[in-house]
Formats: C-alpha cells, structure tokens, sequence
C-alpha cells in the first residue's frame, strides 16, 4: 500500500512534524499539504494549496481527490476565545473540511489532533475539552475507512524544524527528566508522525489514541 496523503497545518509544530515524517518514509508516495501560507519546505513528494478560507473549500474541491489518508494537524488555543468563535475554528472548520474529504474519498483514513484531557461526554467544565470531544466524536461518525482521534500531551520536538513552540523549546534540555515524571503524558513529535502512518498501513484497535497508544503505534510494522 502506498500512502498518499493531506496534510493540514503544516505550519505549525505538529503539522511540520508529520510532514517531515511523511516525506522521509518510502511507503508515503504524495503529499498534498493546505495552508494558509507557505510552508517553507520543498520536496519531490510534495504539492502545496494556499487557501485562506477552510470554512469554504468549494474552490480547491477538484484538488482533493486520490487521496487515502488525511492528517489533520490544524488548531488554535482556547485562550481568550470565547466558546462560540473557538467551536467555529475548532468544530466547524474541521467538520466542513472532513464531510468534504469523505465524500470524494470515502476509502481515505482520517487522523485528528486534539489533546491530553479531550472530554468524550461534551458535558464537562472546560470548554476547549468539550468542544474538542464533540468533534472527535462527531469525526467518528463519518464514513471514512478508519478515522483516530490523538491525544498528545507535551511533545518533545524534533531537532532542526523551524515551527517548535517557544516552550518545547526551553523545555527540551530537561525531557528525560519530564519523561520519566510524567511518562502517561508524554510523547515525541516524531512518534506522533509515525503513529499516523502506521494506523494508515495498519489499522489500530483503538479510535482514541493517548499518549501511550502513540508510542505503541509509532512502533507497528516493526
């Protein structure tokens, strides 16, 4: 099976990270990555769309057929948002972007980055949990071939990318140390990137990876 992918988010820490993934491993044949604005990277393996709208797609619609993975890596903090402008980056942006996709590649399997803390039930106290859960569980219900949610919590980076956030950066020195405390919640750009094109190649049993079924993902095939 050979892999053809899009990726979303690309320029952002975790999106840069999957890319560069992607175009490392041989099984990955294309990849199409969405933005807002360049990624910066130039590949034989990659195509790049600028499109500033992900609430309306309808004029890159014919670009995005042929594809059987998606990964999407897009997302925004909660801070200072208030609930129904976040759902409307967060939920309806992706869901608009996903009913898209499974209509032109219903064999396609769909990842989603969330979070450490996603609340399943949508009736918590924290509203990016919530929201966050809601689109998990509502991406659940599409008829992609496959569709898993991951739920990374610190992500120690990988050398030499150019989107590391300022406090993965500061943080890096002291990873084993974080590791070792907080080992339930911790997991590597890197395996992150893996994970996603093992459930592609593989499958997985769970819809819900947390940071421990990342690990164990990124390690399938092997």
């Amino acid at each position: 099976m050979k892999i053809k992918a899009i990726i979303t988010g690309a320029t952002g820490m975790v999106g840069e990270g999957v890319l560069h993934e992607c175009l490392l491993y041989p099984t990955v044949e294309s990849v199409l990555v969405i933005n807002r604005k360049p990624c910066g990277v130039k590949h034989e393996k990659l195509k790049e769309i600028l499109h500033k709208d992900f609430l309306d797609i309808s004029a890159i619609e014919n670009e995005l057929s042929g594809y059987n993975a998606c990964y999407f890596c897009m997302g925004i903090s909660s801070v200072g948002k208030k609930e129904d402008e976040y759902k409307r980056i967060t939920y309806d942006l992706t869901m608009n972007f996903a009913n898209t996709l499974v209509k032109l590649n219903p064999g396609m399997t769909f990842c989603y980055v969330s979070g450490v803390g996603t609340d399943s039930t949508e009736k918590g106290r924290s509203m990016w949990a919530r929201v966050k859960g809601k689109t998990e569980n509502d991406l659940m219900k599409l008829r992609f071939k496959a569709a898993y949610m991951f739920r990374p919590g610190y992500i120690q980076p990988s050398k030499g990318l150019r989107n590391t956030y300022k406090m993965y950066k500061v943080l890096a020195p002291i990873y084993p140390l974080i590791k070792l405390l907080f080992s339930k919640y911790v997991t590597t750009l890197r395996e992150i990137g893996l994970a996603m094109i093992n459930v592609t190649l593989y499958g997985s049993d769970k819809k819900v990876l947390e940071c421990k079924d990342i690990i164990q993902q990124s390690k399938a095939g092997k």
